[in-house]
């Protein structure tokens, strides 16, 4: 039976039930107060009202984001709450991947490319570490689908997820919202600033704290590679997060507007933790306790990174036209490691035999980023607006892999526990948009983007631990370079002032990546060629019932030839390729609605259909010592390799990994009036996750299908918004959705645990 059953179902019916008594109990309130605000983004690098913008966006504010996240959640918390958005991890809160409208990168490299981009107040973060850059006070988070690359940062095939900060103001303003709940999980997320000479100069401090205790147990007892183990409670499931941004605005004229701004992470916690055996052959129901492993290695899974940065952000307004300058450095360091295997091999048998064990660590020890981006944008309100610009990327870094493997039954070991890379990835573009207002009604936009990009990596150290020696004969050097034309065209119709039509073309590039990592087990480096994507998407915006529902949807289409995967080859490892294509069509749609005062809802649906086409690939399956441990539902073949027999499959017709073929999600928030400046507030959301294939093919075993959570808010707001008093869940009907799975060794990665607390929040203004 679906997970989705009849239980959730009356949850949701219930939620849906009781939003319906609150409206009935509200009638009587004046239909002016259920007037929705305008919503402003800034996806076409301008401010513009959402109803008006030719592009799919979807927007989640800065106060609904931290009531997400009031349970110690991180930037993963975002899957989900954005149609056509997903976002998971198997290697902990520091290596977040990211999915729109299917695309993504299921590559767990610490080098991986992603085709979707993360912007920070303007700055791209492009390496996997520093995408995990937690978001706090943030004002608003926009998700824009679809390629981009005429207006931001590197160009991406998927989209792009644009957060932003709030800024230093003339005035003092300040907020904080603090929580406490199960495990200890607390979590503060605050900001102040205000004028330090008036209307010259001003400051925000910023900060976010989150800690979670350890709350899982580790079982095994025993000898291991690593020594003596010997059962621990509480070893590991916690985190401690802390981080600090600064801002200074400095406004000396009318003209010149001078933002510098530097932070700081600090960040120790858990990596993914892999429930070995948690599947069953046949099976992806699992009773294996979330709060519970058998690990024989990796001394409980830690992790730590330490990340700074800053940026400088120049504006001079020369009247008709605005020249901006955005600087900036980030550099990062740490490591992750884990028990990759997922468990003791003494506990997990293959045909009644211990396997063997594994272990792997990936360590960044530098890495610095540099973007230099100038751009000249038209002022005004004039029917031409236009913005040419060019960008300059540069990001190196050492990095460090080590991976311990051996297999009882054949005594074999990886040739090469440890190896040292050097990346280089370079980049230039140079880019333009310009949007013309034919008529009062009809705008056509157009934008054009030459991007260069280089990668080198150079294998600079291998050695196996064991004998102090090297066998590795593969190369010690691989440079991949491509320069390639992108562009979009749009035009918006405004049919009447509350609906607007649009439809949008346009072409987008990925430059070609290189798998490194393969040199652990003697075997050479993997690479893959650009990719590139033709996506199409028509759709409309409205404003109805008297400006008291907002209805947006969007059908798309794409093609993306030369796709970058990923999978295995004879000998296990992680190879990058290239599949002739993939195709994928599908609906997104966002509504917001206030039928009566004090009642909001919200909804968010996606609808997709992802395949990939090309019957000359095949990908590994799972097998561990020559025996194929889960049930293809493809015909397979056998290939013998050094660690035994492995088994392919093709991936012909499969869809996209990590692309949900739903998603529905759903916020709803009463109020109930108290007194002048009070009321009293229930707030709800809730999200369903359709089909989710995990790996390049199908199984009985690596899938998801109705997942199912929720979160529910009690509270009190007093002082017409200035605090609020409130107990909270997230998770609140402790759902165990299979997120992720480690498919030799039938391991499964689980979401969070229920989370309840009390929350605090305040605002200064």
């Amino acid at each position: 039976m679906s997970r989705f059953n009849a239980r959730k179902c009356a949850l949701l019916l219930g939620a849906g039930l009781s939003a319906l008594s609150f409206a009935n109990a509200a009638l009587a309130q004046e239909a002016s107060s259920t007037a929705l605000d305008e919503i402003v983004v800034t996806a076409e690098r301008r401010s513009e009202n959402l109803q008006k913008v030719p592009v799919s966006v979807a927007v989640v504010g800065g106060d609904q984001l931290r009531a997400i996240q009031g349970g110690g959640d991180d930037i993963i918390s975002l899957s989900g709450k954005v149609p056509s958005f997903y976002a998971e991890t198997t290697t902990g809160r520091i290596f977040p991947r990211f999915y729109i409208r299917g695309l993504g990168n299921i590559d767990f490299y610490l080098g991986a490319s992603q085709p979707v981009s993360i912007i920070q107040d303007d700055v791209v973060l492009e390496h996997v570490v520093l995408k995990s850059n937690p978001v706090f006070d943030v004002k608003q988070v926009e998700v824009l689908r679809g390629p981009q690359g005429s207006l931001f940062g590197r160009n991406t095939t998927a989209g792009i997820v644009k957060f932003d900060t709030n800024k230093p103001t003339q005035t003092l303003e300040g907020r904080a919202s603090a929580s406490y709940g199960t495990y200890g999980t607390t979590t503060f997320d605050g900001g102040i600033g205000g004028p330090i000479v008036a209307d010259k100069l001003a400051f925000r401090v910023s900060a976010l704290y989150q800690h979670r205790d350890d709350y899982v147990d580790n079982t095994f007892v025993g000898t291991s590679a690593d020594g003596t183990v010997t059962p621990k409670k509480n070893a590991m499931g916690g985190f401690d997060e802390k981080d600090v941004r600064i801002q200074l605005l400095a406004t000396p004229t009318e003209q010149l507007t001078v933002l510098a701004s530097a932070h700081a992470r600090n960040y120790e916690g858990t990596s993914t933790l892999f429930l070995r055996g948690a599947l069953k052959k046949g099976s992806n129901s699992s009773t294996a306790p979330r709060d519970s492993v058998a690990f024989d290695e990796a001394n409980n899974n830690p992790q730590a990174y330490d990340t700074q940065g800053a940026s400088l952000n120049i504006a001079y307004d020369f009247g008709p036209v605005t020249l901006t300058s955005i600087s900036a450095y980030e550099t990062t360091s740490g490591y992750s490691r884990g028990d990759t295997d997922g468990g003791a091999a003494a506990n997990f048998p293959v045909a009644g035999v211990p396997n063997g064990f594994g272990q792997s660590m990936g360590q960044v020890r530098d890495l610095d980023q540099l973007t230099q981006e100038i751009r000249l944008a038209s002022n005004g309100d004039d029917r031409l607006k236009w913005q040419v610009g060019a960008l300059y990327f540069d990001s190196r870094d050492t990095t460090d892999f080590f991976q311990r493997a051996y297999f009882l039954t054949t005594a074999a070991r990886n040739p090469n526990n440890w190896v040292e890379l050097n990346n280089l990835n370079t980049s230039w573009a140079v880019f333009g948009q310009a949007s013309y207002k034919l008529t009062d009604a009809l705008t056509v936009t157009g934008g054009l983007r030459d991007t260069y990009d280089a990668k080198k990596t150079v294998l600079a150290k291998t050695a196996n631990t064991a004998a102090n020696v090297s066998t590795y004969a593969g190369r010690r050097y691989v440079r991949l370079s491509d320069e390639q034309v992108s562009w979009d065209l749009s035009a918006n119709y405004e049919v009447n002032p509350d609906l607007n039509v649009y439809a949008r073309v346009a072409k987008g590039f990925r430059g070609p990546t290189i798998q490194g990592r393969s040199a652990v087990f003697n075997s050479d480096f993997t690479t893959a060629n650009s990719e590139t994507i033709l996506s199409w998407e028509a759709g409309f915006k409205s404003t109805l019932l008297d400006n008291t529902l907002r209805l947006n949807a969007s059908a798309f289409t794409y093609e993306v030839k030369d796709i970058q995967l990923n999978g295995n080859d004879s000998n296990g490892n992680g190879v990058l390729f290239n599949a002739d294509k993939a195709k994928a069509y599908g609906l997104e749609a966002d509504a917001e609605w206030r039928p009566i005062a004090n009642l909001t809802l919200t909804a968010g649906a996606s609808l997709l259909h992802s395949e990939i086409q090309d019957k000359r690939v095949y990908a590994q399956v799972c097998a561990l010592n020559s025996v194929m441990v889960c049930t293809v539902k493809s015909p397979t073949k056998a290939i013998v390799g050094p660690f035994g027999t492995n088994y392919f499959t093709q991936i012909d017709g499969n869809p996209l990994p990590n692309a949900p073929k739903y998603n529905f999600s759903f916020t709803g928030r009463y109020d109930v009036p108290v007194g002048a400046d009070g009321k009293l507030f229930v707030a709800t959301d809730w999200n369903v996750q359709g089909y989710t294939n995990f790996v390049l093919y199908k199984t009985d075993e690596f899938y998801s299908k109705g997942n199912f959570e929720g979160g529910l808010k009690l509270g009190y707001e007093g002082g017409d918004g200035a605090y609020e008093v409130a107990l909270f869940g997230r998770n609140i009907t402790n759902e165990k959705n299979l997120k992720g799975v480690i498919e030799n060794y039938m391991a499964a990665v689980y979401n969070e645990p229920r989370i309840v607390g009390v929350s605090v929040s305040a605002k200064l203004k």
